[in-house]
């Protein structure tokens, strides 16, 4: 049996440790879960482990929005107290208050 714990959660506003990207985690999956295609398009030296817990987000970064599928060793949380301006937020979450966003619906 997996035991992974992620260490953020849901309408969480994060950062990537290494590029200019902030965003809404707005799905999490215990270890890696995306295709190989994708991981081997990662430089050698900076690929994270596979068994760890990876985040969607809605990303924002000063040209764009997009999602991003990002590994908990690369993301910390954004102190900033500011809102993400993605467009598809509004979609999954209420509105940005004590620096998260609440979902608008209940998970199973």
């Amino acid at each position: 049996m997996l035991k992974t714990h992620a260490k953020y959660h849901l309408g969480q506003v994060v950062r990537h440790r290494k590029h200019p990207f902030r965003g809404v985690i707005f799905d999490v999956d215990p270890e890696f879960s995306n295709t190989e295609e994708w991981y081997d398009a990662i430089p050698e030296e900076s690929r994270p482990a596979k068994k760890q817990p990876f985040y969607h987000l809605l990303a924002e970064n000063d040209q764009s929005y997009y999602v991003a599928y990002v590994s908990e060793q690369n993301l910390v949380v954004d102190y900033s107290g500011e809102p993400v301006d993605h467009p598809d937020i509004s979609d999954l979450f209420g509105p940005f208050e004590d620096g998260q966003y609440p979902l608008h619906f209940q998970l199973n």
